[in-house]
C-alpha cells in the first residue's frame, strides 16, 4: 500500500511510540521528556522504554541549544611564534535528528534563527545542524499561562515551516506535512497513518478556534512596537526596568531567539588553542565594552533598552517581524520582574 499524497492524515495516539521506534532507526530523537524531578525538557531519547514523552506541558527549554549550542569550538589553531598561525575548522559529526513536539512558538523561533544564520551569511555550523533536522510540530490546543503567541502572530496554530505537524484531536493526532522530508516519512511509514476525513479537518478547525479563546493574557505587542517606532516610550520606563534588572542573563539564555554571542581564544598549550563561540547577552555590562575599556552603552540604563528595542523595533525594521515569539518563558524566569510582558504593558501605557 502506498498513500496517495494529500494534506492531512490521522495517527492514533497508541501508535506514536511504535512510530518513534521506527523513526529512531534513521534519526536521533529529541522530544519533551519529563525527568525524575517532574520537569519537562527537550532531551535526547536514549531509550523509548525508559522515558516519558510529555506533549501536555511546555518544555522549560527551547530547541536553541541544539541548533546553536551554548558553547562550541569553531576552530583549532597552531602557531609558530614569529612565523604564522594555522587554523583548522572544528570537525563534528552531525547525525540526522528528528525533533518531536515543537510548538508553534519554538518553530517560529527556529525560522527566525534561519534568517539570522542563513540569510546574509551562511553559518556553516548552524547550517549543518539545520540541514540534518526534521521538525515535527505540535499545535497548541490550550495556551499556557504566560503565552502570548497570538500577539506575536506565531501561534497558537501554525501552517508552515514544519516537516510534519500534529494537532491533538483526542484519541488521535491529525497529521500534516509541509516539506518533502515529512512527506517521505508519511510514505515510508504509511502503515501508521490513515487518511483524514472531512470531519477530522472540521475538528481541527474547531480546536483552533477554541485555542484562540483560551489565552489568559492579552498582550498588545503591535501597540508596543508602534510606540517604540514613534518614540512614545519615556525614559522613565527604561530607568524603572534597569533598577529592577539583576543582570543575571536568564532571560537571554532561556529565550529561543536570543542569539547574541562572544568569541574568544582558549590556549591549550604553548603552540595550540581553540577559538570558541559562546552565548552572550546584551544586558551584561561587558557586552558592548570595547578593548580599551570604553563602553558606548550606559549599562546601568541603556542595556535593558537595547534588549527590548532589538526584540520589538530593530528586528521589525530589519526582518519585518519581532524576534519575540510569545512563548512566555522569560516571565517565569525573571525574578526581577523585567520580562517582556511587563515592558510591553509599560510601553503601551506610556504611549496612550
Amino acid at each position: 500500500m502506498v498513500l496517495i499524497m494529500t494534506n492531512k492524515y490521522i495517527l492514533k495516539k497508541d501508535h506514536l511510540v511504535p512510530l518513534l521506534r521506527q523513526l529512531g532507526k534513521e534519526y536521533q530523537l529529541v522530544a519533551p521528556l519529563e525527568n525524575k524531578h517532574g520537569d519537562t525538557l527537550f532531551t535526547h531519547i536514549d531509550n523509548l522504554d525508559n522515558c516519558r514523552v510529555d506533549l501536555e506541558n511546555q518544555p522549560q527549554n527551547s530547541l536553541k541549544q541544539f541548533f546553536f549550542p551554548q558553547q562550541e569550538v569553531l576552530f583549532r589553531y597552531r602557531n609558530q611564534p614569529g612565523v604564522s598561525y594555522e587554523f583548522e575548522p572544528a570537525k563534528s559529526r552531525e547525525d540526522a535528528v528528528l525533533y518531536l513536539g515543537v510548538r508553534p512558538c519554538d518553530l517560529s523561533a527556529i525560522l527566525y534563527m534561519d534568517v539570522v544564520f542563513l540569510k546574509d551569511f551562511k553559518d556553516p555550523y548552524y547550517q549543518k545542524r539545520r540541514n540534518n533536522s526534521v521538525l515535527v510540530g505540535l499545535n497548541c490546543n490550550t495556551p499556557f499561562d504566560n503565552c502570548f503567541c497570538n500577539g506575536t502572530k506565531s501561534g497558537p496554530f501554525i501552517d508552515y515551516g514544519f516537516d510534519l505537524q500534529l494537532t491533538d484531536l483526542g484519541k488521535y493526532f491529525l497529521v500534516e506535512s509541509d516539506r518533502s522530508r515529512g512527506e517521505d516519512i508519511l510514505e515510508k511509514l504509511h502503515q501508521f497513518f490513515e487518511l483524514a476525513t472531512e470531519d477530522d479537518v472540521k475538528d481541527q478547525y474547531q480546536a483552533y478556534l477554541e485555542s484562540r479563546g483560551r489565552f489568559k493574557r492579552q498582550v498588545h505587542v503591535d501597540l508596543a512596537m508602534k510606540n517604540l517606532a514613534e518614540g512614545y516610550v519615556a525614559d522613565g520606563v527604561w530607568t524603572e526596568l534597569s533598577e529592577r534588572c539583576q543582570d543575571c542573563g536568564g532571560c537571554a539564555y532561556i529565550c529561543p531567539t536570543c542569539v547574541c554571542f562572544s568569541i574568544y581564544d582558549q590556549q591549550q598549550s604553548a603552540t595550540e588553542g581553540e577559538r570558541i563561540r559562546c552565548w552572550d547577552a546584551c544586558t551584561f555590562s561587558g557586552f558592548t565594552r570595547m578593548a580599551g575599556g570604553h563602553n558606548p552603552v550606559d549599562s546601568s540604563i541603556r542595556a535593558i533598552e537595547q534588549r527590548f528595542r532589538h526584540k520589538l523595533q530593530f528586528d521589525v525594521k530589519k526582518h519585518g517581524r519581532p524576534s519575540c515569539v510569545g512563548c512566555g518563558r522569560c516571565v517565569e524566569m525573571c525574578f526581577g520582574g523585567t520580562d517582556i510582558i511587563r515592558f510591553i504593558n509599560m510601553a503601551c501605557c506610556e504611549g496612550m
